[in-house]
Formats: structure tokens, C-alpha cells, sequence
């Protein structure tokens, strides 16, 4: 009986107390800052396909020419590389068409050690070297991914008449909760879609596409005002349906692209007309990207095109909602 009435007035201080809503910004809540950690009000977010950008060695779980036996010019594309990453000086970095996050800290610690990037992360394919990287000097929460979830190429059919459909190419998509300062946080999602002109490839496309709008679903459910920011190539350009789809204009969930009608272009790199790396954020956190988003060109055409045939984008964000 005294057990019971102790219970009591626990309960009824535990239904007093503000109950929290999918409002509140829980993304902090248990975890700790690294000492190495200065919170920021600003953050440089650049994203670049640096274009099979392998390390010396031979994965032997790997079989690919290029892997196996690296070109001979890699050594000067790291360091041309590093240079343009002093320049730009960003304080995330994602690549695509990159090894591996060891090989980005390797790399990291070796060419650019001053730009101090702290956390390194990815979900490399269990067969192939093309994978989506992250560096940051900004701390950084929970790691989703998408690589064991099997999509649609929606409308396709196999040799055998069975619906098409893949799993193999998904890890080059992630998320991962970006921890600016104790106000503002950011979920960031690299990509590298599938390459290919036709129908096929603009299925395949879309049903990456639509995996990754149910999650950021997902996320907005628990937090309906989500800062959502999607960077990569999405080898889509801004006219596609595909790339209309991810904007989802006519839904609840909505991109907006910062360069659209601009006539702004990534690739190729030494004679650029189209646009299919991006920078993209949800309608808010579009207020918070200062300068809207630009490509970055430090050196010239050629001397670009000689590290990777794709310029890399940057966005500035003032990190306060």
C-alpha cells in the first residue's frame, strides 16, 4: 500500500511535466561534444565526384582494372586535389566515385592534415570501388543508410518477364545528422544516383529517389520543420522528370533548387554544359544557405578536368533556424 501511494504523485509529476513533441530537436539530446569541437555559425559543405579516385592498393575482394592497377597519374591528382580543398577550405566534404572512408582519412592525414577533419564516413560496396564519402570538422550524429534496401526500376521488366529491381548501387545513398551548435542541427544526405541516359536508368533513378523521399518522410515526421540538405551527383539534370520528382513541387515534401534557371553547370569539367551535380535543400532550410550555391572553380578548365571531369559545388549555411 505505501509503495502505491508513493506512486502516485510520481505519476502525476510525470504527466505535469512538458511532454515532448515532434516539434523539439531531440537530435542532441544524448550525445556528448568532442573536445576538439568549437561550435560554429557558419558551415561550408562542398560535394565533388572526383571521378574513380582509387588508392595504391589492390582490394583483393574487388575485381576491376582500375582498382587492381591504379593510372600512374594519381599521385599528382591527390595532391592537385588537396589543393583545391585547402582553397575552399569547407568544413564537410563528400566525395563520390571515391575508395573508401579509410582512404579519405589516409588521405586526409597526408595532404591535408591543417583542415582538420575529425570524423570520416561511408558505406562501401561489398564489389566495387565507387563509393560516397563523407570528412568533417563538424561533429556528427546518427548514420543511415540505404544500402540493403532493394528498389523498383520502376515499370522494368527482367529477361524472364519479373519486375526489375536492384539493391547494389543503394549504399552510394546516405543520411547522417549533422550537429552544428546546441541550436542548430542539419540531416545530410550524400548520393551518387545511377549513371545512363534512357528509360531504364530514369526508373532506376526514380526508385532510388522515391527510397530516399520516404525517409525524409520519416524524418519529418518526428520533427516536422527538419533541415534536410541533399548534395551529389545525381546524374539528372534540373529539366528531367527524375529530378522533378526528388523536388516534389506538388507534395508536402519539398527541394528547391538553388540554381535552377541560372544556367549554371558542374560537368564536364573542362567544357561544362549541363548540370548534374547538385546541392539541395528543403523548402526550410533554404533560408539558412547564404550565396546560394556555387561550383568552384580555383584553377582552370584543364587544370579541373585534370583531377576529376565533374566541378565541385559548395553551399554556405548560416547555421541559426
Amino acid at each position: 500500500m505505501n509503495r502505491f501511494l508513493l506512486f502516485l504523485p510520481l505519476l502525476f509529476l510525470a504527466c505535469s511535466i512538458d511532454q515532448p513533441n515532434p516539434d523539439n530537436n531531440t537530435t542532441q539530446s544524448e550525445l556528448a561534444w568532442p573536445a576538439w569541437y568549437t561550435p560554429l555559425d557558419t558551415v561550408r559543405v562542398l560535394s565533388w565526384n572526383v571521378e574513380h579516385f582509387v588508392d595504391d592498393f589492390d582490394n583483393p575482394y574487388i575485381n576491376n582494372r582500375r582498382e587492381d592497377n591504379p593510372p600512374t597519374n594519381m599521385p599528382e591528382r591527390r595532391a592537385q586535389l588537396a589543393e583545391v580543398l585547402k582553397l575552399a577550405d569547407a568544413d564537410i566534404v563528400v566525395f563520390q566515385e571515391f575508395e573508401s572512408s579509410t582512404y579519405a582519412k589516409v588521405l586526409a592525414d597526408e595532404y591535408f592534415p591543417e583542415l582538420g577533419y575529425q570524423v570520416y564516413g561511408g558505406l562501401e560496396s561489398d564489389d566495387w570501388y565507387m563509393n560516397v564519402v563523407i570528412l568533417s570538422r563538424v561533429p556528427l550524429g546518427t548514420f543511415y543508410s540505404y544500402a540493403t534496401s532493394n528498389t523498383p526500376i520502376i515499370g522494368q521488366t527482367n529477361d524472364d518477364g519479373t519486375p526489375a529491381m536492384q539493391t547494389f548501387i543503394n549504399n552510394r545513398m546516405w543520411s547522417v545528422d549533422v550537429l552544428v551548435n546546441e541550436e542548430y542541427d542539419f540531416n545530410l544526405t550524400g548520393v551518387h544516383l545511377k549513371a545512363g541516359r534512357g528509360e531504364r536508368n530514369e526508373q532506376w533513378r526514380l526508385g532510388m529517389i522515391n527510397l530516399m523521399r520516404d525517409q525524409f518522410s520519416k524524418f519529418i515526421s518526428l520533427d516536422h520543420d527538419q533541415n534536410l540538405l541533399v548534395v551529389g551527383d545525381f546524374n539528372a539534370t534540373p529539366d528531367s522528370d527524375e529530378f522533378n520528382a526528388f523536388l516534389g513541387d506538388s507534395t508536402d515534401l519539398r527541394f528547391i533548387d538553388p540554381l535552377a534557371g541560372t544556367g549554371i553547370f558542374s560537368h564536364p569539367a573542362d567544357s561544362v554544359f549541363w548540370r548534374i551535380d547538385h546541392i539541395i535543400p528543403n523548402e526550410f532550410m533554404m533560408p539558412e544557405l547564404v550565396n546560394s550555391v556555387q561550383v568552384f572553380t580555383p584553377f582552370s578548365p584543364d587544370s579541373m578536368d585534370f583531377i576529376a571531369d565533374h566541378l565541385p559545388m559548395i553551399a554556405d549555411i548560416v547555421a541559426s533556424d
